[in-house]
């Protein structure tokens, strides 16, 4: 093992037993990098950071045989705490003790593996300075609901522990009883045959793909509840896709994603969940197929987000228009 003096990454190095079988090149390294988590692992897998035979290897499904050499290049452990950054942020209202952002699509929230800066937490912490109290003896904000990095749209974060707890507290009830409100807007496939629904079905990770979140029985996974309303069919005459207003009960991981590629009409620019309409995308007119092209990411945007202020006991309101790329799309494919 050999450590960069400069960069402080770590060089790793084995040859596998020959006659070996064949093996997980992931399953692989978590015998052989025990001090690594196998999530860890993959990551740097996929990064790049692992060779096999001299040659990189991006895939943790890669299958290697007795006798192979594998090398593995561990990059320096982030700070314990993540550090502030310069970062422009689009403030929508900001007080003592909580901060409302619009956030743009593209914006990682939290730091975690592959993501480790040039989040919205690094942007909070250089914003907010030392008006940012102490949540569990930490400078740090406090986020209490998340949206995908490719979601754009309104998101509030908290500043001390007092507003934490009473912001976690409404999104934990996801308004079924209490007075939070969230609502977004999305561009799906196709037209529903019912002007509203509800979509519940339970949600769990993949099996095969641990990226990917998957529908399951209701015992095996967690529950998740999705209402949506046909706010428009596009184009009106010949319906290609159509305009939703989603709500949640729940807040899973991708949920709305899920559900809606769940009932058949899974949102536009979703590669993880809408793969399978690659082929409709390719009916589009071009200037359609441009403005497809152009959002590059799933056409989600939280719009709508109410709660009850955790200290003052004001109810706040805010709306987000639909982002430019978003804009652009819907206007696409009216035409």
């Amino acid at each position: 093992m050999d450590e960069d003096a400069v960069s402080g990454e770590t060089r790793m190095e084995w040859v596998r037993e020959d006659g070996a079988p064949a093996e997980r090149l992931d399953r692989v390294l978590a015998q052989l990098a025990g001090d690594l988590s196998r999530s860890r692992l993959q990551a740097l897998i996929r990064e790049g950071r692992v060779e096999v035979d001299g040659k990189p290897v991006l895939d943790p499904n890669h299958r290697i045989a007795g006798g192979a050499r594998i090398g593995l290049d561990v990059p320096p452990p982030a700070p314990a705490e993540p550090q502030g950054e310069s970062i422009a942020l689009a403030v929508v209202y900001e007080d003592d003790d909580l901060i409302v952002i619009d956030k743009p699509a593209g914006l990682v929230v939290h730091p975690a593996a592959g993501h480790e800066s040039g989040t919205l937490v690094n942007a909070l912490i250089a914003h907010c300075g030392e008006s940012l109290s102490g949540i569990g003896g930490v400078r740090r904000p406090g986020i209490v609901h998340r949206l995908d990095k490719d979601t754009s749209g309104l998101l509030v974060v908290a500043k001390n522990d007092r507003a934490h707890q009473g912001l976690a507290a409404q999104f934990a009830d996801h308004g079924r009883t209490g007075p939070l409100e969230r609502a977004y807007l999305a561009l799906a496939w196709g037209l529903p045959a019912r002007p509203h629904g509800t979509v519940e079905a339970a949600l769990a990770r993949g099996v095969h793909n641990r990226e990917k979140i998957v529908v399951v029985p209701e015992e095996r996974g967690r529950y998740a509840i999705t209402h949506y309303e046909v706010l428009e069919a596009l184009p009106a005459a010949a319906p290609t896709a159509s305009l939703l207003r989603c709500t949640l009960e729940t807040g899973r991981t991708h949920q709305i994603r899920v559900h809606m590629a769940h009932l058949g009409h899974p949102l536009l620019g979703d590669q993880l969940y809408g793969s399978g309409f690659k082929t409709k995308a390719n009916r589009l007119s071009g200037p359609q197929q441009a403005a497809l092209e152009a959002l590059g990411r799933q056409a989600l945007h939280a719009a709508v987000l109410g709660f009850e202020h955790p200290v003052t006991g004001e109810f706040l309101r805010f709306e987000s228009p639909l982002p430019a790329d978003m804009a652009a799309l819907l206007e696409a494919l009216r035409g």
